[in-house]
Protein backbone atom coordinates (compact mmCIF):
# COMPACT_ATOMS: atom_id res chain seq x y z
CA UNK A 1 0.00 0.00 0.00
CA UNK A 2 1.35 3.44 -0.90
CA UNK A 3 2.33 5.53 2.17
CA UNK A 4 -0.30 8.19 1.47
CA UNK A 5 -3.13 5.87 0.50
CA UNK A 6 -6.11 6.18 2.87
CA UNK A 7 -6.91 3.19 5.06
CA UNK A 8 -10.63 2.59 5.34
CA UNK A 9 -11.82 2.59 8.94
CA UNK A 10 -15.58 2.85 8.92
CA UNK A 11 -18.38 3.02 6.38
CA UNK A 12 -21.89 4.35 6.93
CA UNK A 13 -24.73 4.43 4.42
CA UNK A 14 -27.85 6.55 4.09
CA UNK A 15 -30.21 8.17 1.62
CA UNK A 16 -29.95 11.91 1.10
CA UNK A 17 -33.55 12.78 0.29
CA UNK A 18 -33.32 16.57 0.01
CA UNK A 19 -31.02 19.46 0.74
CA UNK A 20 -31.31 23.22 1.15
CA UNK A 21 -28.57 25.84 1.31
CA UNK A 22 -28.31 29.59 1.85
CA UNK A 23 -25.63 32.23 1.42
CA UNK A 24 -25.95 35.91 0.46
CA UNK A 25 -27.45 35.92 -3.03
CA UNK A 26 -27.57 32.11 -3.21
CA UNK A 27 -30.86 30.49 -2.27
CA UNK A 28 -32.41 28.36 -5.02
CA UNK A 29 -30.95 25.14 -6.48
CA UNK A 30 -30.41 27.07 -9.72
CA UNK A 31 -28.38 29.71 -7.83
CA UNK A 32 -26.22 27.03 -6.26
CA UNK A 33 -25.80 25.11 -9.53
CA UNK A 34 -24.51 28.31 -11.15
CA UNK A 35 -22.14 28.88 -8.23
CA UNK A 36 -20.97 25.25 -8.20
CA UNK A 37 -19.91 25.42 -11.85
CA UNK A 38 -17.44 28.22 -11.09
CA UNK A 39 -17.41 29.18 -7.38
CA UNK A 40 -17.06 32.81 -6.42
CA UNK A 41 -17.17 34.61 -3.09
CA UNK A 42 -20.61 36.10 -2.49
CA UNK A 43 -20.90 39.55 -0.99
CA UNK A 44 -20.45 39.00 2.74
CA UNK A 45 -22.73 41.89 3.59
CA UNK A 46 -25.45 42.14 6.19
CA UNK A 47 -27.84 40.23 3.94
CA UNK A 48 -30.38 38.27 5.97
CA UNK A 49 -32.22 35.08 5.01
CA UNK A 50 -35.97 35.39 4.64
CA UNK A 51 -37.64 33.86 7.70
CA UNK A 52 -41.01 35.60 7.39
CA UNK A 53 -42.64 32.30 8.34
CA UNK A 54 -41.46 32.80 11.95
CA UNK A 55 -43.33 34.86 14.55
CA UNK A 56 -42.11 38.50 14.45
CA UNK A 57 -41.08 38.57 18.11
CA UNK A 58 -38.90 35.47 17.65
CA UNK A 59 -37.39 36.83 14.44
CA UNK A 60 -36.25 39.99 16.18
CA UNK A 61 -34.31 38.01 18.80
CA UNK A 62 -32.55 35.74 16.32
CA UNK A 63 -29.03 36.22 15.09
CA UNK A 64 -28.23 35.80 11.42
CA UNK A 65 -26.79 32.37 12.23
CA UNK A 66 -30.07 31.24 13.78
CA UNK A 67 -32.05 32.64 10.85
CA UNK A 68 -29.84 30.76 8.41
CA UNK A 69 -30.46 27.49 10.26
CA UNK A 70 -34.24 28.00 10.23
CA UNK A 71 -34.16 29.11 6.58
CA UNK A 72 -32.56 25.89 5.34
CA UNK A 73 -34.02 23.39 7.81
CA UNK A 74 -37.68 24.42 7.78
CA UNK A 75 -38.45 23.43 4.13
CA UNK A 76 -37.05 19.94 4.81
CA UNK A 77 -39.12 19.48 7.96
CA UNK A 78 -42.44 20.84 6.69
CA UNK A 79 -45.12 18.20 6.31
CA UNK A 80 -43.03 15.51 7.99
CA UNK A 81 -43.30 13.99 11.48
CA UNK A 82 -40.99 15.28 14.18
CA UNK A 83 -37.43 14.07 13.67
CA UNK A 84 -34.01 14.32 15.31
CA UNK A 85 -31.73 17.18 14.34
CA UNK A 86 -27.93 17.35 14.41
CA UNK A 87 -26.51 20.87 14.26
CA UNK A 88 -22.82 21.56 13.67
CA UNK A 89 -20.93 24.83 13.70
CA UNK A 90 -17.26 25.48 14.32
CA UNK A 91 -17.68 29.09 15.44
CA UNK A 92 -21.31 29.20 16.55
CA UNK A 93 -22.64 32.45 17.98
CA UNK A 94 -19.23 34.13 18.10
CA UNK A 95 -20.56 37.59 17.07
CA UNK A 96 -23.10 37.53 19.90
CA UNK A 97 -20.53 36.29 22.41
CA UNK A 98 -18.03 38.95 21.33
CA UNK A 99 -20.68 41.64 21.84
CA UNK A 100 -21.27 40.33 25.38
CA UNK A 101 -17.54 40.43 26.10
CA UNK A 102 -17.42 44.01 24.81
CA UNK A 103 -20.23 44.93 27.22
CA UNK A 104 -18.30 43.34 30.08
CA UNK A 105 -15.19 45.30 29.14
CA UNK A 106 -17.24 48.52 29.26
CA UNK A 107 -18.82 47.43 32.57
CA UNK A 108 -22.22 47.44 30.94
CA UNK A 109 -24.96 45.16 32.30
CA UNK A 110 -25.42 41.97 30.32
CA UNK A 111 -28.71 41.14 28.64
CA UNK A 112 -30.07 37.82 29.99
CA UNK A 113 -31.69 37.18 26.61
CA UNK A 114 -28.47 37.77 24.70
CA UNK A 115 -26.56 35.58 27.13
CA UNK A 116 -29.07 32.71 26.91
CA UNK A 117 -28.97 32.81 23.10
CA UNK A 118 -25.16 32.84 22.93
CA UNK A 119 -24.59 29.24 24.03
CA UNK A 120 -23.83 26.68 21.34
CA UNK A 121 -27.03 24.69 21.69
CA UNK A 122 -29.35 27.71 21.85
CA UNK A 123 -30.35 27.36 18.19
CA UNK A 124 -31.55 23.78 18.54
CA UNK A 125 -33.41 24.85 21.67
CA UNK A 126 -35.22 27.50 19.63
CA UNK A 127 -35.95 24.91 16.93
CA UNK A 128 -37.48 22.55 19.50
CA UNK A 129 -39.60 25.29 21.08
CA UNK A 130 -40.88 26.95 17.91
CA UNK A 131 -41.70 23.67 16.17
CA UNK A 132 -42.92 21.86 19.28
CA UNK A 133 -40.47 19.07 18.48
CA UNK A 134 -39.17 17.01 21.42
CA UNK A 135 -37.03 14.71 19.29
CA UNK A 136 -33.41 14.05 20.19
CA UNK A 137 -31.21 16.97 19.14
CA UNK A 138 -27.45 17.40 19.21
CA UNK A 139 -25.19 20.45 18.83
CA UNK A 140 -21.61 19.77 17.74
CA UNK A 141 -18.61 22.09 17.75
CA UNK A 142 -16.03 20.54 15.44
CA UNK A 143 -13.14 21.57 13.25
CA UNK A 144 -12.91 21.31 9.47
CA UNK A 145 -14.80 18.02 9.27
CA UNK A 146 -17.72 18.94 11.47
CA UNK A 147 -20.10 18.10 8.61
CA UNK A 148 -18.88 14.50 8.49
CA UNK A 149 -19.14 14.10 12.26
CA UNK A 150 -22.70 15.45 12.12
CA UNK A 151 -23.62 12.97 9.37
CA UNK A 152 -22.13 10.13 11.42
CA UNK A 153 -24.21 11.21 14.40
CA UNK A 154 -27.34 11.30 12.23
CA UNK A 155 -26.53 7.86 10.79
CA UNK A 156 -26.39 6.46 14.32
CA UNK A 157 -29.81 7.96 15.03
CA UNK A 158 -31.15 6.26 11.91
CA UNK A 159 -29.57 2.99 13.02
CA UNK A 160 -31.37 3.38 16.36
CA UNK A 161 -34.70 3.48 14.55
CA UNK A 162 -35.32 7.08 13.50
CA UNK A 163 -37.25 7.30 10.22
CA UNK A 164 -35.37 10.46 9.22
CA UNK A 165 -32.83 12.91 10.61
CA UNK A 166 -31.90 16.48 9.80
CA UNK A 167 -28.28 17.59 9.58
CA UNK A 168 -27.58 21.33 9.56
CA UNK A 169 -24.18 23.00 9.37
CA UNK A 170 -23.93 26.78 9.49
CA UNK A 171 -21.26 29.43 9.89
CA UNK A 172 -21.52 33.21 10.15
CA UNK A 173 -18.63 35.61 9.69
CA UNK A 174 -16.68 35.94 12.95
CA UNK A 175 -16.03 39.48 14.26
CA UNK A 176 -13.19 41.34 12.57
CA UNK A 177 -11.14 41.05 15.76
CA UNK A 178 -10.82 37.28 15.17
CA UNK A 179 -9.69 37.49 11.55
CA UNK A 180 -6.02 36.62 12.32
CA UNK A 181 -7.18 33.28 13.75
CA UNK A 182 -10.12 32.38 11.51
CA UNK A 183 -9.54 31.80 7.81
CA UNK A 184 -12.19 29.15 7.18
CA UNK A 185 -15.31 31.34 6.81
CA UNK A 186 -15.18 33.69 3.85
CA UNK A 187 -18.90 34.33 3.75
CA UNK A 188 -21.98 33.24 5.76
CA UNK A 189 -23.53 29.94 4.70
CA UNK A 190 -25.84 27.19 5.90
CA UNK A 191 -26.58 23.73 4.54
CA UNK A 192 -29.32 21.32 5.63
CA UNK A 193 -29.53 17.65 4.67
CA UNK A 194 -32.51 15.34 5.11
CA UNK A 195 -31.22 11.81 5.71
CA UNK A 196 -33.23 8.59 5.75
CA UNK A 197 -32.19 4.93 6.03
CA UNK A 198 -30.85 3.51 2.78
CA UNK A 199 -27.78 2.88 0.67
CA UNK A 200 -27.86 5.64 -1.95
CA UNK A 201 -24.83 7.27 -0.30
CA UNK A 202 -21.87 5.98 1.65
CA UNK A 203 -19.41 7.92 3.78
CA UNK A 204 -16.18 6.24 4.78
CA UNK A 205 -13.32 7.38 6.97
CA UNK A 206 -9.70 6.68 6.13
CA UNK A 207 -6.37 7.93 7.37
CA UNK A 208 -3.47 9.59 5.60
CA UNK A 209 0.13 9.22 6.70
CA UNK A 210 0.53 12.97 7.20
CA UNK A 211 -1.50 16.15 7.46
CA UNK A 212 -2.85 17.45 4.15
CA UNK A 213 -3.07 21.05 3.06
CA UNK A 214 -6.26 22.88 3.98
CA UNK A 215 -9.05 22.73 1.39
CA UNK A 216 -9.89 25.86 -0.56
CA UNK A 217 -13.53 25.75 0.62
CA UNK A 218 -15.22 24.42 3.76
CA UNK A 219 -16.48 20.94 3.00
CA UNK A 220 -20.14 21.91 3.38
CA UNK A 221 -19.62 24.09 0.30
CA UNK A 222 -17.64 21.39 -1.49
CA UNK A 223 -20.51 19.00 -0.86
CA UNK A 224 -22.92 21.46 -2.47
CA UNK A 225 -20.73 21.30 -5.57
CA UNK A 226 -21.01 17.51 -5.49
CA UNK A 227 -24.78 17.61 -4.98
CA UNK A 228 -25.22 20.15 -7.78
CA UNK A 229 -23.18 18.27 -10.38
CA UNK A 230 -22.85 14.86 -11.95
CA UNK A 231 -19.86 13.56 -10.00
CA UNK A 232 -20.50 10.47 -7.93
CA UNK A 233 -17.79 10.82 -5.31
CA UNK A 234 -15.69 13.36 -3.47
CA UNK A 235 -12.85 13.32 -0.95
CA UNK A 236 -12.41 15.64 2.01
CA UNK A 237 -9.07 15.80 3.81
CA UNK A 238 -8.78 17.25 7.27
CA UNK A 239 -5.48 16.79 9.08
CA UNK A 240 -4.83 13.02 8.82
CA UNK A 241 -8.48 12.11 8.33
CA UNK A 242 -9.72 11.34 4.82
CA UNK A 243 -13.48 11.23 4.21
CA UNK A 244 -14.83 9.60 1.08
CA UNK A 245 -18.35 10.54 -0.06
CA UNK A 246 -19.77 8.10 -2.60
CA UNK A 247 -23.08 8.30 -4.45
CA UNK A 248 -24.12 4.74 -5.32
CA UNK A 249 -27.41 5.48 -7.14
Amino acid sequence: MAPHEPVRRRVISFNLEQWQAWAPGLESPADWAHWAAAPWQPDASEAQPDVAFLPPMQRRRMSRLARMVFRVATPLAEGRPAMPLVYASRHGETPRTFALLADLAQREPLSPTQFSLSVHNAIIGLWSILRGDRSEMTALAAEGDGLEHAVMEAAMLLADGADAALVVIAEDLPPTFYEPWTDDVRFPYALALLLTPGTDWTLSLGQAAENRSLPALPHALQLIRLLSGEQTHGLHHWKKRVWNWQRTH
